[in-house]
């Protein structure tokens, strides 16, 4: 099956979703020129086809494998990925002064996107060294910086998140992994390690030659719950003042997960001090852990939301070269009964439709909420406002449209794409974990109706929708519709509704705000669009306006009806 990057519609939502002129104003993005913009797009765009997708159907059936402590990677895996590490792919935004190239974060996004639309599984390694980047670049030392981040940002090491537990799940409160501080030695103003973390992405592999976790854990003397973890760095291999690398640390993979999907992605379980000799250092300060894992995971949930971007073009890509090629029954109603391509059948039109409305949608979203990013980098206060509103919205919203368009993928293979062979179900499979990691889609909405929608008593999303009610007025009235009920439910939340009725009515009101944003950011495309773009944009967006709008302004009953109901049967009679 084969796979083309998405370069045209990448750029026109670089121009006119993340505003990457306007960046490129700015003197600390002045090297984000078109040119500039134009070739990383493109070379991206060429990698990812050339090498990583060729792997990923050869990772789904042979996977990572464990043997005696050692994750293996099927082959060709380690040489793409040098080739990754050796043309700088990782580096692209990473800061000058560790060997980045300082663009736009917007500009990164691309890059993660392409990569992981060619290769899901194989992208989570990047993605979660990035989210290594961001944790110690805002909160490690001086020292801990210049010995980390350089051989981090060119990918010749690579980064975990060690979050979990067994006991704990979601519950990052509830750890038990222990660092006792070290009083004397050779290793003194460190910490020993001991627990055990799972679900750790990449937590062991044959591609970096080394591995640096950033472990939660709790220290002797801390208060319980989530105000008493601290972050740690803890290397598989020791590394020297110098940055040469020494030992192996005391840590080690006792086994990987047998997975639904994302098979080439190792998920391991983790043992920390085995033998009592696994050393750490501490991030920041002791029980300041949760601003860290904070940071690390506002960077992986928009990178998790960008997989949902990533799965759908992918399925996308395929759905509609199997429609074009596929010949079954002639056109309803047509004098001809000579069979058709399937493309040709209103149905399957439909799903096309449907798929391409929600995969570009939910790129538009995806690259607005990096701009506000690299708008909240330049210093404006409003635009990180509005990045932290929006991360649960393309985390929740983004990661569930690719399974949807996943799943519409499946159905117009029909028969077809539940075999194997096809790689339509890999999509539908690979795609299932998005709405789970790096927090479930239900702690997005609880986290968008409770502390984001919090911001400035709620003055952050109203004035989002006043502008999209704005912008969309006279042209889509749906849209315009769906901003205002979008800013009346978030009043009605902040204002009147309990907690429980906040979180009852949340996943249905993160929906609806993150469809308003996405079909304003298609018709911000649709207005500026040239080529064949011109044509096929303002279709899409009116598709999106006029059904996946239609359907969002549906769920305003659910987002305003309250918890009673979901109460009304105890515990015992709902397991029934």
């Amino acid at each position: 099956m084969a796979f083309a990057a998405p370069t045209a519609d990448q750029l026109l939502a670089l121009r006119a979703c993340a505003g990457i002129d306007e960046l490129a104003a700015e003197p600390r993005f002045a090297a984000a020129s078109p040119d500039l913009v134009e070739a990383i797009v493109e070379g991206i765009g060429a990698f990812a086809t050339g090498e990583f997708a060729p792997l990923n159907r050869l990772g789904d059936t042979e996977g990572a494998r464990l043997a005696n402590g050692t994750v293996t990677l099927p082959a060709g895996f380690a040489e793409a990925y040098h080739h990754y590490v050796e043309q700088g792919w990782g580096a692209v935004a990473g800061p000058e002064e560790f060997g980045g190239q300082g663009l736009p974060f917007s500009l990164a996004t691309c890059v993660m996107e392409s990569l992981g639309a060619a290769n899901l599984a194989f992208t989570l390694l990047p993605i979660l060294t990035v989210g290594a980047i961001e944790a110690i670049g805002h909160h490690g030392s001086e020292a801990q910086k210049a010995l980390f981040l350089p051989k981090l940002i060119s990918g010749e090491w690579s980064g975990t998140m060690n979050l979990t537990e067994p006991q704990a799940g979601s519950d990052v409160g509830a750890l038990r992994t222990s660092a006792t501080r070290i009083e004397d030695g050779e290793h003194a103003g460190r910490y020993r390690i001991s627990g055990t973390k799972i679900f750790i992405t990449f937590g062991e592999h044959d591609l970096a030659e080394n591995i640096i976790h950033l472990v939660l854990a709790r220290t002797p003397d801390a208060p319980s719950g989530s105000r008493g973890i601290s972050l740690f760095i803890v290397p598989r291999h020791h590394v020297a003042a110098d940055g040469t690398i020494g030992p192996r640390n005391d840590v080690r993979c006792v086994s990987i997960e047998h997975k639904l999907g994302i098979n080439a992605s190792p998920t391991c379980v983790m043992s920390y001090g085995d033998n009592g000799e696994c050393i750490g250092e501490l991030i920041g300060r002791e029980n300041e852990g949760l601003k860290a894992m904070f940071t690390m995971m506002n960077s992986a949930r928009i990178n998790v939301g960008s997989q949902g971007v990533q799965i759908a073009e992918r399925a996308l890509q395929a759905a509609a070269e199997y429609a074009r090629t596929r010949v079954q029954s002639a056109r309803a109603g047509s004098a001809d009964k000579a069979p058709v391509a399937i493309i040709e059948h209103p149905d399957v039109r439909r799903m096309l439709l449907r798929m391409r409305a929600l995969t570009e949608g939910s790129r538009g979203l995806l690259y607005y909420t990096a701009g506000q990013v690299d708008r909240g980098a330049l210093g404006d206060a409003a635009a990180q406002a509005r990045a932290d509103l929006l991360v649960p919205l393309i985390k929740g919203w983004g990661s569930d449209i690719g399974m949807e368009v996943a799943s519409l993928g499946v159905q117009i293979h029909g028969g077809m794409g539940f075999v194997e062979e096809t790689g339509a179900a890999q999509h539908y499979r690979d795609a299932r974990i998005a709405p789970i990691y790096e927090g479930t889609n239900g702690i997005q909405a609880a986290d968008f109706v409770t502390r984001k929608l919090g911001y400035d008593n709620g003055g952050v999303l109203a004035e989002l929708m006043r502008e999209i009610a704005e912008d969309a007025a006279g042209e889509a009235e749906g849209l315009t519709a769906l901003a205002r009920e979008c800013a009346e439910i978030g009043s009605w939340m902040v204002n009147e509704a309990s907690l429980d009725d906040r979180l009852a009515g949340g996943t249905a009101f993160m929906t609806m705000s993150a469809v308003a944003v996405a079909g304003w950011q298609l018709r911000r495309e649709a207005r500026v669009a040239t080529g064949a773009a011109a044509q096929t944009k303002p279709v899409v967006a009116r598709f999106f306006n006029e059904q996946i709008v239609a359907e969002a302004r549906g769920l305003r009953t659910q987002a305003l009806a309250g918890s009673s109901l979901l109460y009304a049967l105890d515990s015992a009679a709902l397991a029934g």
